[in-house]
């Protein structure tokens, strides 16, 4: 499965953002799926996890209440809802994907990641 990610930007603190995955390829929906987020000089950290059927998700406690990660497999996306947006939120935001259907929080589990896209949150 290949991943596209989009949405990102510039928004001030306290606004919101919706990023969104495109993936191609007709078993999307057997796929666990996630985000991540790295931004500079820090490591990669998990944000958000949703099962293959949207039924379960998972969220790093530092967004927890505020983002929402929700899927449409017959659209084959994935998206995150992003509100309440600190400037601790600033990253490169990634989607990826889990054949083995996990979606939690190490990213070596997943096996097909996005190119990325930026959320610049101000003061």
């Amino acid at each position: 499965v290949q991943l596209q990610a989009s949405g990102g930007g510039l928004v001030q603190a306290g606004g919101s953002l919706r990023l969104s995955c495109a993936a191609s390829g007709r078993t999307f929906s057997s796929y666990g799926m996630g985000w991540f987020r790295q931004a500079p000089g820090k490591e990669r950290e998990f944000v958000a996890g949703i099962s293959w059927s949207g039924g379960r998700t998972y969220y790093a406690d530092s967004v927890k209440g505020r983002f929402t990660i929700s899927r449409d497999n017959a659209k084959n996306t994935v998206d995150l809802q992003m509100n309440s947006l600190k400037p601790e939120d600033t990253a490169v935001y990634y989607c990826a994907a889990d054949a083995q259907k996990g979606y939690g929080s190490r990213w070596n589990e997943y096996e097909h990641w996005g190119q990325g896209t930026q959320v610049t949150v101000s003061s």
